[in-house]
């Protein structure tokens, strides 16, 4: 039965009647499931473009529950559908993790992990497992609630975001032709509502120079003196940049130092870094390169400034190369999007939800950011998590999640039918 076909009139307004403790009641009856899931997917190693076990235990598990169709695409990205209705609603949680950084930092193995009555530890825990679980078992919610209604819910499994946000969206969008309607991200959110965050850059400032035997500097011309002022005004331009009211401030970061030399007893030939350019509200980047192609230490030092450019393979071999530019992204509170989120999450906790925004950055630089389709937040896990030796989510957020996940397309496509 359909969440219309449980409608009733009154007064001759039609009322429809959404089962949330239901829902609630069915998710905290997976948190075993859940939890189990989770705990198998820590197990497996997956940095970008290494995704490939991790890809097939996820296809396993949407066939156990239930899930009508599960594809695997040409890039690696994994397709779970469930309906066949005309509103295609998305899901997304990328599957790949960061390394694990020092080993000694790590009070278990990040592996193997540890879980009590509360938590679950292990790389990729927040960032973002724990919501590829909750999505998948909110899809046997679906399932066996009978939440059905004119949509399709396409989850995705996608790969290289750690490397390369929102990639595999352009690729889904551009080569696949698929374009939902909108986009719920399960990136950790605290399960609050989050409707943007900033964008992004990654920007190359390289010099060039003269080397020369070490003993006799002055016979040649040092690149890596010409990078010395540049660090200084970079660091003085990020005090200065735009600040949006809800997003916050852009800043720059440098986060890499490279050089090139004949060897320790010569003058650098060739000196570079990277920047971190996160773009608020307002700023393009456009900007942002002006801005540092603009800084008296760039201009005397006859730098370039360029963008970088992705083209790592995915683990199936496919190289889809971009710019490395991710672009702010931003939904309006009212959207029916977000007003149906907060709807559903009032109806399942009897409380407001806090409505925000991430610090990091999502898929969503591709699919709002890039194509204009919108998107809204709701994960698992904590953001402070994400990348942190010791790496946790909490199971009663997984089941929030999961109950969350089962509800919003049948309420989306009741509610705006």
């Amino acid at each position: 039965m359909s969440m219309i076909d449980s409608a009733k009139r009154e007064r001759g307004v039609v009322v429809i009647s959404f089962p949330f403790e239901k829902a609630l009641a069915q998710a905290q009856g997976y948190r075993k499931e859940m939890s189990r899931f989770l705990r198998d997917m820590i197990a497996i190693p997956g940095e970008s473009s290494h995704e490939k076990a991790i890809v097939q235990r996820i296809g396993e598990e949407m066939a156990a529950v239930g899930f009508d169709k599960v594809d695997v695409d040409p890039m690696g990205n994994i397709l779970g559908r469930i309906g066949d209705g005309k509103t295609l609603i998305a899901m997304d949680g990328h599957v790949d993790t960061v390394g694990i950084g020092d080993r000694g930092l790590w009070e278990v193995d990040p592996y193997k992990g540890y879980e009590d009555n509360d938590i679950i530890m292990g790389r990729g825990a927040s960032d973002q497992r724990g919501g590829m679980a909750a999505m998948v078992y909110a899809g046997k919610i679906i399932r066996d609630l009978g939440l059905w209604g004119d949509y399709t819910l396409l989850v995705t499994g996608t790969v290289q975001e750690e490397d390369c946000d929102g990639l595999c969206w352009q690729y889904i969008i551009n080569e696949s032709g698929i374009r939902p309607d909108f986009v719920v991200l399960t990136e950790p959110t605290s399960t609050r509502i989050y409707r943007g965050h900033r964008g992004r850059m990654e920007i190359k400032v390289a010099t060039r120079g003269i080397s020369c035997h070490g003993s006799a500097p002055e016979r040649g011309d040092n690149a890596i003196y010409k990078i010395a002022p540049i660090l200084q005004e970079l660091r003085a331009l990020n005090e200065n940049l735009h600040v949006d009211p809800f997003l916050g401030k852009g800043t720059v970061a440098v986060s890499e130092v490279f050089f090139t030399s004949p060897s320790r007893c010569a003058v650098a030939d060739s000196c570079w870094i990277s920047v971190d350019r996160r773009l608020t509200h307002g700023e393009t980047w456009e900007m942002a390169l002006e801005q540092i192609r603009n800084l008296p230490a760039v201009r005397a030092g006859q730098a370039e400034v360029s963008m970088y450019e992705y083209n790592r393979p995915a683990y199936t071999g496919l190289v889809y190369p971009t710019q490395c530019f991710f672009p702010t992204w931003v939904v309006p509170e009212d959207h029916p999007m977000c007003e149906t989120l907060a709807y559903t999450y009032r109806g399942l906790f009897k409380e407001e939800p806090v409505v925000d925004k991430w610090t990091f950055s999502t898929n969503g630089v591709s699919i709002m950011g890039r194509f204009g389709i919108p998107c809204i937040g709701f994960g698992p896990g904590h953001e402070d998590q994400s990348h942190a030796p010791n790496e946790r989510t909490w199971k009663d957020e997984l089941v929030k999640a999961a109950a969350m996940y089962s509800l919003i397309p049948s309420i989306y496509v009741a509610k705006n039918a």
